[in-house]
Parts: C-alpha cells; sequence; structure tokens
C-alpha cells in the first residue's frame, strides 16, 4: 500500500525515503508536500488506490522548500489545474527566484544528513499560484488554519484543522523510534524552537510530521513533552 487512512479523511503516502499527507474531500484532494523528484507515479498510484485520479488532485500545499518536500511539485502542478500553496517567505526560493539558505548544522546534524540525504536532486523550480501568512485559512478539511514556524527555514508551515483535531508539522517536529522530537536541520534552532513551543498550545489527537510515523492519539501530550524536552 501506497496510500493508508490515518482517521476519516486523512491519508499517508508512503514515497521511498519520503512522505506526504492527503486530505480527501469528497472528490477533492489536497496533498501536503510532495516527497522527493520523481515521486509523481507513486502519489498517482496512492490516488487510484482511493479509486481518483490525478484530475482529483485540486491544491498542494509546500510546508517548507527543501528537496524532499518540493521535489514533485514541478510534476504535480502539470496534472492540472493544481493549486500550488507556500508561505510568502518560501515562495521565492520555491519558484527558483534563490537559493535557500542552508540548514545551520549541528555536527551531529552533519553526519547524519549526509547520510539521509545521499542521492536527493534538487527540486525543479516550480510557480506558487497561493503564497499564505500565519492566520490564513485554506479551503480543505473545514477550514485549515496555517501557522507559521520560522526557525526550519524562514517560511516552514504547519497546518491545524481545529474540526478534526489534525495537525500537520512539516519539520519543526519529528517521529523517531516511537518518540515525537523536535526537529533537525534547522536554520535557527532557537527559533524553530519556539515554533514547537507554539504547536504544543494545540489542543490535538493527530499530529502528521515530515519524517516519522504520525501520531494517531492524544498528540497535544506529546508534542508538550517534545517541547519541553528541547534546548538551544
Amino acid at each position: 500500500m501506497i496510500i493508508s487512512e490515518l482517521r476519516p479523511g486523512l491519508y499517508r503516502l508512503r514515497l521511498g525515503r519520503y512522505q506526504a499527507y492527503a486530505w480527501r474531500d469528497g472528490a477533492s484532494v489536497t496533498l501536503v508536500d510532495t516527497g522527493e523528484a520523481g515521486s509523481g507515479p507513486a502519489i498517482a498510484a496512492g490516488l487510484a488506490e482511493l479509486g481518483l485520479t490525478p484530475g482529483n488532485l485540486d491544491r498542494v500545499v509546500l510546508t517548507h522548500f527543501h528537496d524532499d518536500h518540493t521535489g514533485s511539485a514541478a510534476e504535480l502542478a502539470s496534472w492540472g489545474p493544481v493549486r500550488i500553496v507556500a508561505h510568502a517567505l518560501d515562495a521565492p526560493v520555491v519558484r527558483g527566484e534563490r537559493p535557500g539558505p542552508p540548514p545551520n548544522f549541528t555536527p551531529f546534524e552533519r553526519d547524519l544528513h549526509a547520510q539521509v540525504a545521499a542521492g536527493l536532486v534538487p527540486a525543479p523550480p516550480v510557480r506558487v499560484d497561493d503564497e499564505v501568512r500565519d492566520g490564513d485559512v485554506l479551503d480543505f478539511g473545514g477550514g485549515a488554519r496555517v501557522i507559521s514556524t520560522p526557525g526550519h527555514t524562514d517560511g516552514s508551515l504547519a497546518l491545524h484543522l481545529p474540526e478534526h483535531g489534525v495537525l500537520l508539522t512539516g519539520d519543526i517536529a519529528a517521529e523517531h523510534g516511537g518518540q515525537v522530537m523536535f526537529g533537525v536541520f534547522h536554520l535557527d534552532r532557537a527559533v524553530a524552537a519556539e515554533s514547537l513551543r507554539r504547536l504544543a498550545e494545540l489542543d490535538v489527537e493527530v499530529a502528521c510530521f515530515g519524517h516519522g510515523e504520525p501520531v494517531l492519539g492524544d498528540a497535544s501530550a506529546r508534542l508538550r513533552e517534545a517541547a519541553a524536552l528541547v534546548t538551544t
């Protein structure tokens, strides 16, 4: 299975080393992140498992500009009238107008990044149809509120679906070995820590991360535990 249902309307897509999430409102699909370049066929196969086609994809939301999240956005944009959404601060990088600043690696992170990103190719530039900012609400899932989570990148964002108790965190947080943790590879670790603390204040049951297994119950408590352990 490429795609699996986490709760009604919410799906996880396994895209090789990476992953994305989809929200389904009837025949309309919103995809959050796109995996690395070349993931389009796997995404199409995941939609087919739900009895859908690429024509059902109406929107792609990019949580930030890193290549493992935006890699296939240009391919998906060619499928039809798909709206590409990104935070206004990351949109110029997504469009290829300027390079994105690299993370400020800790010594441990530098070696880890060399391993996990081996072979990752740059994401092709893609248009951005909708530039969003903190507090904007997107028309899916009963209203998905954009939460700016700077620190991982300047324009990192999370999506909160309060009607469903769902949070999609991007890379501010992650899961590894059963533990929810502060993410890695940040541009500014202190600013990212504040972003995680902000997410930990939300009341959510489900948290979906850019990397690692989602939390499907009492996610708020798990996020608070992770935020309490962060040192900068």
